[in-house]
C-alpha cells in the first residue's frame, strides 16, 4: 500500500513478535533514508506497530483475506492478485524462487483461493478485523477469544474506551 503495510506472521516462539517488528521497521526506516539520502529527517514510521492474536481457524483466513485484497478495496488493482508486492502475487504468479519467501500458513487456503479473495468481504466481517486491528482483542470464537483474555491478562482489550460512565445512584426512600 502507497501509505501503510499489513502483515500477518505466526510466530514460532512467544515473545518473538516485538523484536521481529522492531528489527524490521528499523532495517527499513534506515534503508529508505539511505535511498532518499533523507538521514536524520523525520519518522518513517507513526506510532507503534498494532497487533492481535488469531484462532487458527475460520478467522485466520479472513484476516489473511482482508490482507491480500486490502489493494482491490484501495482500488489501486482490479483483481487483487495484481498487487505486485502482496503475498497472494508471490504465492499466484511468482517464480518458484520468489515463493520460497512465503512460510505455510497454520490453516488450509481453499483451492478457489484467489476466486475468494477477490470475492467482497461482507460489513460485519470487515468491521471485525477493524475492531481488532484498533483494539488489539483476539479475534476468534467467543470461547476461545474470552481463554486468551483471561490466559494473557488482556482484559483491557475488551473494555469500552475512556472512563467509565458515571452512575447516577436512585434514592432508595423517595421524600
Amino acid at each position: 500500500m502507497p501509505n501503510h503495510w499489513h502483515l500477518v506472521i505466526y510466530p514460532v516462539h512467544d515473545g518473538k513478535l516485538s523484536k521481529f517488528t522492531g528489527w524490521l521497521t528499523l532495517t527499513h526506516t534506515q534503508r529508505w533514508h539511505a535511498h532518499r539520502h533523507s538521514t536524520g529527517q523525520g519518522y518513517v514510521y507513526q506510532g507503534r506497530f498494532k497487533s492481535f492474536l488469531i484462532q487458527n481457524d475460520q478467522h485466520f483466513i479472513n484476516v489473511c483475506r482482508y490482507v491480500e485484497r486490502n489493494a482491490l478495496l484501495a482500488k489501486l488493482v482490479v483483481n487483487a492478485q495484481d498487487w505486485r508486492w502482496s503475498s497472494l502475487w508471490r504465492w499466484h504468479l511468482g517464480t518458484s524462487k520468489e515463493k520460497q519467501i512465503l512460510s505455510p500458513w497454520p490453516a488450509r487456503r481453499s483451492p478457489s483461493w484467489v476466486d475468494y479473495v477477490n470475492e467482497p468481504q461482507s460489513e460485519s466481517e470487515l468491521n471485525a478485523i477493524r475492531k481488532n486491528v484498533k483494539r488489539g482483542c483476539p479475534l476468534g470464537d467467543e470461547k476461545w477469544s474470552l481463554n486468551i483474555v483471561a490466559r494473557l491478562g488482556l482484559e483491557s482489550t475488551l473494555r469500552p474506551h475512556g472512563r467509565p460512565k458515571k452512575r447516577t445512584l436512585t434514592p432508595l426512600f423517595s421524600p
